[in-house]
């Protein structure tokens, strides 16, 4: 009976807590812009947004009534659209609504629609006040809380690569670089090109004004190896807010490429004989209380714990691979020679290993993370990366010593196959536990089911092979 009790004090104060602080400033917000509906979005397994459209007086009246209510299930939706047969490990066998909790801080306009429509990311609770502990949102919280109790405060900055292909409507058809303002599609590689890149100006121009009216902190943005394919480089920040952001232009890019008659993709790899596209995501430790950066010394050499924190990711990132090349696709783009790593070797400056240790002050010391690839759901990527930097600092873990010369001379060490990644992370006891037990059980349960789906596709190579000739 007590405990009865106590459960219903925390559900009362966190529903007027929640009620207090988001209704009025969401209400005066929303009038103030007139806006007409609101996206309440929340991001699945895959980084795929789900959630409900409502009208804005019914959104207003569930927030204050708390009955934005949405299946639990959909955290474990597969790439497919289906559902694991397992679940009793994660999910309540009853399949429960679970309520979204809009976060206030990340409402946007959504400028490519016609009538006022807002976007806002949403927390989901389970109505005894608890955080879904499945949600990839909350996977996150839960590593960055892990960091402020130690007194630390990570700071992240992504890189996220993308193709701009020409509309496919076929699946058994390749994909083809689209037609530029010159009349011509690329078909070579044209890294850094200023050329190339001006060749889709007019949707780069809109890009970047969807992005500013939308508060997405998009900075610099370069073509890469491929043909049409870019790079967008996010300024250093908070790592849930950069998340959010990863997560929102991801859908922004796909809606400003089709308004310009073109697809905009994040697969990991594309196009066979072009190099995939991936995630970086350059990782810093402050001090809470000096805002020191702690990955440095006051002499300014490498400190104790950045080595420690290499140490983290060289031993768990292969195990965290479920996370960072979550589909089957991802482990094409990880090959020799590919501008992907191969290893989790660390070196000053070198894009061949899979931690690169940038140039710069130690104020500015850090370590890129090349191996999450642009597939990567944003939240989970950076919530791994960061854990397994963590768990370097807490189990004092020494790294390697930095390399010379090139990554690819040394031995492919990373998962070749997901089923190989889903290994790794299952016998991995130490990061599933900072992840949350429930989490890493529903991420194998959602990619083995995804691969069994896969496992009924015959591709065009087996029947241009195997049809004839065994």
């Amino acid at each position: 009976m007590a405990r009865k009790t106590q459960e219903n004090a925390i559900l009362k104060d966190w529903r007027e807590s929640a009620r207090l602080h988001m209704s009025t400033d969401l209400k005066k917000w929303l009038s103030e812009r007139k806006i007409e509906e609101v996206e309440c979005i929340v991001p699945d397994m895959s980084g795929v947004a789900r959630g409900k459209v409502l009208p804005t007086q019914k959104f207003l009246r569930g927030l204050e009534a708390k009955s934005l209510a949405i299946p639990e299930a959909i955290f474990c939706l597969t790439v497919t659209g289906g559902y694991p047969e397992e679940t009793d490990a994660f999910l309540d066998p009853a399949e429960k609504d679970v309520v979204m909790v809009p976060d206030p801080e990340t409402i946007r306009v959504v400028p490519w629609y016609e009538e006022p429509t807002a976007q806002i990311i949403c927390d989901c609770f389970h109505f005894s006040g608890e955080e879904v502990s499945i949600s990839p949102r909350g996977v996150l919280k839960r590593v960055l809380k892990a960091f402020e109790e130690r007194g630390m405060k990570p700071i992240i900055a992504p890189e996220l690569e993308f193709y701009l292909v020409a509309k496919n409507t076929d699946p058994d058809n390749p994909l083809e670089p689209p037609i530029g303002r010159s009349g011509r599609p690329e078909r070579a590689s044209n890294a850094f090109g200023i050329d190339a890149i001006n060749e889709f100006d007019p949707l780069i121009e809109d890009l970047y004004d969807y992005c500013e009216a939308m508060d997405i902190d998009a900075d610099t943005m370069s073509h890469e190896s491929g043909p049409a394919q870019l790079e967008m480089n996010f300024n250093h920040g908070a790592p849930l807010e950069l998340a959010d952001q990863a997560f929102l232009f991801k859908r922004t890019l796909r809606e400003t490429a089709l308004k310009h008659g073109v697809y905009g993709t994040f697969m990991a790899k594309p196009m066979g004989n072009h190099p995939g596209s991936s995630m970086h995501i350059h990782q810093s430790l402050l001090d809470i209380t000096t805002g020191k950066n702690l990955f440095a010394d006051d002499d300014g050499a490498n400190s104790k714990m950045f080595l420690n924190y290499i140490g983290g990711l060289q031993r768990y990132l292969p195990a965290a691979m479920p996370l960072l090349a979550p589909n089957l696709n991802s482990y094409r783009r990880l090959q020799p020679w590919s501008d992907a790593p191969i290893n989790m070797h660390w070196s000053l400056d070198n894009r061949t290993v899979g931690l690169r240790q940038p140039n710069g002050p130690p104020a500015a010391r850090r370590i890129e993370n090349r191996l999450p690839g642009a597939d990567a759901n944003p939240y989970l990527a950076v919530a791994a990366s960061l854990a397994c930097g963590l768990l370097g600092i807490i189990e004092e873990i020494d790294p390697t010593a930095p390399i010379e010369g090139s990554g690819y001379d040394r031995a492919h060490s990373l998962p070749r196959h997901i089923h190989e990644a889903l290994a790794k992370f299952h016998r991995c006891k130490p990061l599933k536990e900072l992840l949350g037990d429930e989490f890493s059980a529903a991420v194998v349960a959602v990619k083995e089911a995804e691969w069994d789906a896969y496992q009924t596709v015959i591709s065009a190579w087996e029947r241009e092979h195997l049809l004839l000739n065994v």
